[in-house]
């Protein structure tokens, strides 16, 4: 039996940080009401000429140097973004020219804030099914270039980041690599979050658009419900888990969902206060600045799970 192992993990945040003081000069805010509200202390910025391909890159970068392969290991390129460089090519198509890849695939992947899970589903079938044995999998955005900078609702909730993976064929008897996952949408909740333009709406790019408190109440529910039926389908259980990485959303959706899923406090892993909401990037950027760390070892069993614009949901269960 083929497994889908994870070998390799890297990622790469922008240099310039925006403090919660840094955020009350340019809206009506405080620290205190955005710690108390989010979670958030700080959020990383992109420079303007600094590109979701080029966060994506290093990340990537990364990821193949602590895997020990070269990029002409790669079969194939996944981006996760809501922010591409441009409409089109994609921004996987970029990454994998300055990789110097050759004509290996690489494709985007659309799912809002889900769509590093999603890109895992996608990586461990090509894998199973033999088409690939090495995929570097990134989520990687530049929010700050599609928030309101005049909205403190919403501007306060979002940072710029990048984290990748590299997802390889493990032909051993070893129960380490994907689990299992599950996959959901809902696209009757599509204007609770969302951007307000696009090339076939307006011809805009648009800005970011949420209505909180419908988000929170379904963020909840089904991201626990999510876990719970990837834990069903792995055969584990809750107990089991070492590591619980959500969508490092705000704090208060971390918190309820761990809470909902009756996990430890001392198992769910919190990154959200040093790089705030970083959509598609959120969990590899978690998973990974907390292997290399040292604080996930080897062989931990890790939940994952995530939410997004659309709706779109979904988890995974892994073991590294």
């Amino acid at each position: 039996m083929i497994n889908s192992r994870i070998i390799g993990f890297g990622h790469y945040l922008p240099k310039k940080i925006l403090t919660n003081a840094d955020m009350s000069k340019i809206v009506d805010t405080n620290d205190e009401w955005i710690l108390s509200r989010t979670g958030i202390s700080q959020r990383h910025i992109a420079e303007k000429n600094e590109l979701t391909s080029d966060l994506a890159t290093k990340a990537c970068k990364n990821a193949l140097d602590n895997s020990k392969l070269q990029s002409s290991d790669i079969d194939c390129v996944i981006v996760a973004t809501t922010t591409p460089d441009q409409t089109f090519p994609s921004t996987a198509c970029k990454i994998q020219s300055c990789l110097n890849m050759g004509n290996k695939p690489a494709f985007d992947i659309q799912a809002v804030c889900s769509g590093f899970i999603y890109s895992l589903e996608l990586a461990d079938a090509l894998i199973k099914s033999k088409k690939a044995n090495n995929i570097l999998v990134v989520g990687a955005e530049t929010l700050s270039k599609i928030v309101d900078w005049k909205d403190r609702r919403t501007c306060v909730l979002f940072g710029d980041g990048a984290g990748a993976v590299v997802i390889s064929a493990d032909h051993s008897s070893s129960e380490c690599g994907i689990l299992s996952t599950n996959l959901f949408s809902d696209g009757s909740w599509h204007d609770s979050l969302y951007a307000d333009g696009g090339p076939s709406l307006d011809q805009k790019v648009g800005k970011i658009r949420m209505k909180g408190k419908d988000i929170f109440k379904q963020a909840v529910t089904k991201l626990s419900e999510s876990t719970l039926l990837s834990l069903k389908k792995s055969k584990k259980n809750i107990s089991q888990i070492d590591w619980y990485i959500p969508h490092q959303a705000n704090l208060r959706i971390i918190n309820g969902s761990a809470k909902k899923l009756g996990i430890c406090k001392n198992k769910v892993i919190k990154t959200v206060n040093l790089h705030a909401n970083t959509s598609a990037a959120s969990i590899p950027l978690a998973l990974s600045s907390c292997v290399l760390k040292g604080k996930i070892k080897k062989n931990s069993l890790i939940a994952l799970c995530a939410i997004g614009g659309g709706l779109t949901w979904g988890s995974c269960i892994l073991k590294i």
